[in-house]
């Protein structure tokens, strides 16, 4: 259903409050310029800060408009929202508590709210009632709208942060030519496991690797679902073209895939690390050549 007002009879407090921000838009984007929630996050020059205040009135304006203004998903929103997360999450990242930035929200109302009144000073004291109301219910959706917008940047930002810790907690080592190792420490989840076959995917390829270790002594636990990651990380590898060498099964670990049922007959697995890059090395026709009487150990 289209957006618009057709039920609206001229002088009704939806009309009248839209027609009072297109006639008073520039003293209000004025007045606002002044408010933190704005001086803070357009700090380039007051002009900087006026003119996103004004955009923000015009969006009140199309909300007003369509009468919505109890929606946060009225068309009007959609051209500001960006500005309206900028501004949100900015006034988080300077340490404001989600309380703290909707006071300052709130506090675009009582300029608006006065300049309001003033021109209504002639109308009924009703009528001044009614579009008073509908303006406080306008500014409260607009701090809805900011509020959800602003949580929604900061979860998109925790989550990119998140994917990065994952990859820099998941770090690939060249061990030898041709050998590669993903040392794993603390909990997998699916995230962290499908991000360990991603990275190691990648350096399979990017080093040529003929074996790649993955050494989970670290790990505290194996779950079904860790077990099958596992799994499909051996037989991406074995794609890739490389063998993938399990490594620090400890005994409660192997336990634990013994009572899932889980078949690993086709894996090789290695006691640690050591042993892992020393099957890798064999298979490359490596040998380790025994301490001699320096004390130095070596390859043959």
């Amino acid at each position: 259903m289209p957006e618009h007002a057709a039920e609206e009879t001229p002088g009704s407090p939806t009309r009248e409050v839209r027609d009072f921000l297109r006639r008073r838009r520039e003293q209000i984007a004025q007045r606002w310029a002044d408010e933190p929630v704005f001086r803070a996050v357009f700090t380039v020059s007051r002009d900087e800060a006026v003119e996103a205040a004004k955009a923000v009135v015009d969006a009140l304006t199309q909300v007003a408009d369509a009468a919505r203004v109890e929606d946060p998903d009225a068309a009007g929103f959609t051209t500001v929202r960006e500005q309206l997360a900028r501004m949100g999450a900015a006034r988080s990242r300077a340490g404001l508590s989600t309380a703290q930035v909707s006071s300052e929200l709130a506090a675009l109302r009582p300029p608006v709210e006065n300049l309001l009144l003033g021109d209504l000073a002639q109308a009924s004291a009703d009528h001044a009632r009614d579009c008073a109301t509908t303006l406080s219910v306008l500014m409260g959706t607009l701090r809805v709208v900011v509020m959800q917008t602003a949580l929604s940047e900061n979860q998109a930002l925790i989550d990119r942060q998140r994917m990065q810790l994952l990859e820099v907690a998941t770090p690939v080592i060249k061990l030898w030519d041709g050998i590669v190792a993903v040392p794993l420490i603390g909990t997998l989840d699916s995230a962290r496991s499908q991000v360990v076959m991603e990275t190691l995917l990648d350096s399979i390829v990017e080093q040529q690797a003929r074996f790649a270790i993955l050494d989970i002594t670290g790990v505290p636990t194996v779950d079904s679902l860790v077990a099958q990651h596992l799994m499909k990380t051996v037989a991406a590898a074995r794609l890739m073209g490389a063998e993938c060498i399990v490594s620090g099964i400890r005994p409660a670990i192997a336990q634990t895939i013994v009572h899932l049922g889980l078949d690993l007959g086709t894996v090789v697995t290695r006691a640690g690390l050591a042993d892992a890059l020393g099957y890798a090395l064999h298979q490359l026709g490596a040998g380790i050549v025994q301490p001699g009487a320096d004390g130095g150990v070596g390859l043959r």
